[in-house]
């Protein structure tokens, strides 16, 4: 029998009767054994998460001030759960301790990670299912970054005996003792983590959309769903906005090549995106698989006549971002000029003081500055290394009246890069779309 690790999101737990639905799913897979699970979602448009009011908990107990009503509606929501399946659990124990916490020193990754902690609890007990708790086996290092390898083995040692289990997804702990969390969306990696620790024959990640769409919907009305997506091509679309999967999820079971189903909790029966490192047999490869951007960036341009010449100026460009710390989004060299495309919010904490610096070590002929851009991102293994496609895209934007600020491609041809006014973004993905449409 196959072996599968099933995690389902917020909104997939958001209520009692989502609870239900997702018992269905389970039961009728044997073969999900591990369940992983997020925090409950909002069960409506203009309602909380409970992670957000667990922040608000967090945030008026380090002030000082009271968290009586936050923490009230937090209680409020897992009874509401509770009452709905009609489940015995001891949660006035566990918002006692969660209060008494609170009204100590309170630790805002052990605050925040309370959400996922007891929904773990309320489902393994609602499946009759063996909890465990990610504080044994999800491992950070001294500075709070993520020891992947010994989470594995960690995990695996944890979860391999179980019939079936549920684990906590969004954080684990330090060697030394206490709670630490993931970024927001980290469940996805504690999926993805689980999978691979057992060696799953499959991760699906449950949530409320039917798989990867190839443009974001707010956008492109009704745009397709995609049916098989590369490792790679996820890891770019998850990046440049297609919010779907935590882009760090796709790691640890790539390594693998376990495929990652994404499907719907509100509609089972859709067979969802999966992802994976190579077709089945018979499956058609889409030369395109979809268009996907960020706004919020700014690019520099600094040119310098001979620059090339061996005088280690791009290298020099490279070193005073990394002495700041600055990460950058792509760099793009000519033979005198080097084109950087960084965030804006990032930029503009130390603009002048970064450009004061350039001035001064590199002399250059130009220094350059333009801000409120997008970047869209055309992505295919197979369609953006034919000129075909990055012509007709680029036929589109110009057909469009479309001002284009930087294009690029990098040598291995997984994605065209276009920046465009921020102004012009979505009538961009629109005009992109509509000329992929086809081959989807």
């Amino acid at each position: 029998m196959r072996t599968v690790v099933a995690k389902f999101g917020g909104t997939s737990l958001a209520d009692a009767g989502q609870f239900m639905k997702l018992r269905r799913i389970v039961e009728e897979d044997p073969g999900r054994r591990i369940i992983v699970v997020s925090a409950p979602g909002k069960r409506f448009e203009g309602d909380e998460k409970v992670t957000d009011l667990l922040l608000q908990c967090y945030g008026q107990a380090a002030a000082g001030e009271s968290f009586e009503g936050a923490l009230a509606k937090v209680d409020g929501r897992f009874r509401d759960i509770l009452d709905g399946l009609g489940l015995d659990f001891p949660l006035s124990e566990e918002m006692a301790k969660l209060r008494e916490h609170l009204a100590a020193q309170p630790s805002r990754d052990y605050v925040v990670s309370r959400g996922e902690y007891l929904n773990a609890r309320i489902l393994a007990a609602w499946l009759g299912f063996t909890f465990v708790d990610p504080e044994w086996c999800v491992c950070f290092d001294a500075d709070g970054r993520l020891d992947a390898a010994l989470s594995r083995r960690m995990m695996g040692a944890a979860l391999r005996p179980l019939e079936n289990a549920v684990i906590a997804g969004f954080y684990g702990a330090k060697a030394e003792g206490g709670i630490c969390t993931l970024p927001r969306g980290g469940s996805d990696v504690t999926g993805s983590l689980a999978a691979s620790a057992i060696g799953a024959d499959l991760y699906e990640n449950w949530t409320d959309v039917s798989g990867l769409l190839a443009a974001d919907p707010r956008i492109v009305p009704e745009p397709k769903t995609v049916r098989y997506v590369s490792y790679r091509e996820l890891r770019t679309l998850s990046y440049m906005g297609a919010s779907v999967l935590h882009t760090d999820a796709v790691l640890p079971v790539s390594d693998l090549d376990i495929p990652i189903n994404i499907r719907n909790t509100d509609r089972p029966r859709d067979g969802g995106t999966t992802i994976v490192r190579k077709l089945p047999n018979g499956e058609t490869k889409y030369p395109i698989i979809g268009v996907a951007g960020r706004a919020g960036m700014s690019v520099i341009q600094v040119e310098k006549l001979m620059a090339s010449d061996g005088s280690g100026f791009t290298a020099v460009m490279l070193d005073i971002l990394k002495r700041r710390q600055l990460p950058f989004e792509q760099c793009l060299t000519g033979i005198d000029t080097v084109t950087l495309v960084i965030r804006s919010d990032l930029l503009d904490a130390c603009k002048e003081e970064l450009f004061d610096e350039i001035r001064r070590e590199l002399s250059p002929d130009y220094l350059g500055l333009t801000e409120h851009l997008s970047m869209i991102a055309v992505i295919g293994e197979k369609g953006t290394e034919t000129c075909d496609a990055n012509v007709r895209v680029l036929q589109a934007l110009m057909q469009a009246g479309m001002p284009i600020n930087t294009i690029n491609q990098g040598a291995g041809k997984l994605n065209l890069l276009i920046g465009v006014p921020e102004e012009k973004y979505e009538e961009a993905v629109r005009a992109i779309y509509a000329t992929i449409d086809e081959a989807l």
